[in-house]
This record gives structure tokens, sequence and C-alpha cells, in this order.
């Protein structure tokens, strides 16, 4: 079990072992962005021409199985707000207007797809086999201090009647700790969520320190009561063959990020 490398025609995208129905952790190959942006940029907020950005997705979707119209993508601020996805929701921040102020999607809609965006910051897509939902969530050092993973995991719980030991997790490709140098503010925010335990994933050099966030998101998974869970090794500061990094790049990249179909019961 772990992650695997797909690819269709151009199109290169990574699935977590452990969830079996379509889903994608997007990589920066496989669209028809130019320049900069070549070539799989999900981002209508990056300059690129929305005709290009569609045809990306219509891309991406034909390998899932859908189309953009039953996308719905997170309208992201780094909050902890989980936003539940229903029928007239879809399409929303891809061929109809955005959503409303959210870091997370969940869903038990059959056929709707949900979709997060990242650019170092950690994603993670959700499956429950019983009841079907699904989740996405967008986790930025911030979110991961508020525990976006783990409030996903309880909407679904709460919404959908999903059990939490069900629940399978994929934790995507993120900004590794050989690459996430911070300041003192992102370990005192783990500290406060997680307690004594977040310092183990916490490597400090001079006044600088390398936090973990998968490993961190990991732990908040499991407190949340997640026990299948798959952690990609992949850093995308690292990686900018493969993926769009703001760390490495700024502003002068495209989006990726990751998504998730919802197919119902009992798979």
């Amino acid at each position: 079990m772990g992650f695997t490398r797909r690819q269709e025609g151009a199109l290169v995208y990574f699935t977590g072992d452990n969830i079996s129905v379509p889903h994608a952790f997007t990589t920066r190959l496989g669209g028809v962005s130019r320049d900069h942006l070549a070539a799989l940029n999900l981002g209508f907020h990056r300059g690129d021409d929305p005709e290009r950005v569609l045809e990306n997705y219509r891309i991406l979707c034909a390998a899932l199985g859908t189309a953009p119209e039953q996308v719905a993508a997170a309208h992201q601020t780094h909050s902890d707000i989980v936003l539940p996805v229903g029928p007239e929701e879809l399409g929303a921040g891809v061929t109809s207007p955005r959503l409303p102020e959210c870091d997370a999607l969940v869903t038990a809609t059959p056929g709707a797809a949900l979709m997060v965006f990242t650019a170092d910051c950690t994603p993670i897509l959700l499956w429950d086999p019983v009841t079907g939902a699904v989740g996405a969530a967008h986790a930025g050092w911030r979110g991961t201090a508020q525990d976006i993973g783990g409030k996903t995991v309880e909407a679904m719980a709460r919404l959908y009647g999903c059990r939490r030991e069900n629940i399978r997790a994929a934790v995507g490709p993120n900004i590794g700790p050989c690459c996430f140098e911070t300041g003192p503010e992102v370990p005192k925010a783990m500290v406060a969520q997680l307690g004594p335990g977040a310092e183990e994933d916490i490597r400090p050099v001079g006044e600088k320190y390398y936090v973990n966030l998968k490993a961190l998101n990991s732990k908040l998974l499991r407190r949340a009561g997640v026990e299948n869970l798959e952690v990609s090794p992949l850093c995308t500061a690292c990686r900018t063959d493969l993926f769009w990094s703001a760390r490495r790049m700024g502003d002068a990249r495209g989006s990726q990020g990751a998504m998730i179909r919802c197919m119902g019961g009992i798979q």
C-alpha cells in the first residue's frame, strides 16, 4: 500500500492505494497552459487564459470519469471551514460562481467531485466505503494548526453518519520537512493544537525550524479516529519538475490540487 503514479497521455497524477473511488493528486504535467504556467494549471486566478484552465479541467475530469460541471472547488482562505456540497453546488468555482469561503468540502451526492488546491500546502482526501461519503481538505500550516483534517472527518460523521474507523485518508504531496523552514510562530501553533507530541515533527536549526506537515496532519487525522491512512513521500519544493511550489516559484506558477468523486456506498 502507498501511492501510485498514473499516466494517461501526457497527464500525470498520483492516487492513494487505500482509496478505491476515482481520485487524483495532480502534478503540473498534462495540460494545455503555456509559458510559466505550463502545463496543467488548475487555478483560474493565476493569470491564465480561462479557456485553457477549463480545458485542463476537462483533461483531468476525463481521467476520473467526470466533467467540470460535476466539480465543486473550494474557495480557500486558510480557514477551518468545512462546507457540505449537494447537487446545487456542482460546478461551483469551475463552470459557475465560486462557493463561500471554505478550505474543506464534504459530500455524499453520487457523481459529485470535490476539488482543493495546493502549491506546497497539504492536500487530504477522505473516503468512507460504507456510506460513500467523501471529503477533501486543504491544510496549509494555519489549516493544520486549526485541525482542518479532523474537522472534515467530524463533518462526514455528523452529516452523513460515517463511522470514523471506516474512513480512509490519503495525505498527498506537499512541502516536506526537508524544505519547510519557518519561524517560531509555526511550531508554537502546532504545539498549541497537538501538545508536546508535536515537537517530534519539528526540527530546530539555529533560529529556524523545519516542520513536518504530513506527520502533523497524520496525527490529527488519527486523533479524529481515522485508522486507515496513506501518506505520500513526495515534496513539492524538491520536485518542481512535477509540482508547482510557492516556496520555490513564488507567484510565477500555476495551481495543482486534489480531486475525489463520490460514487455512493458499499464499494
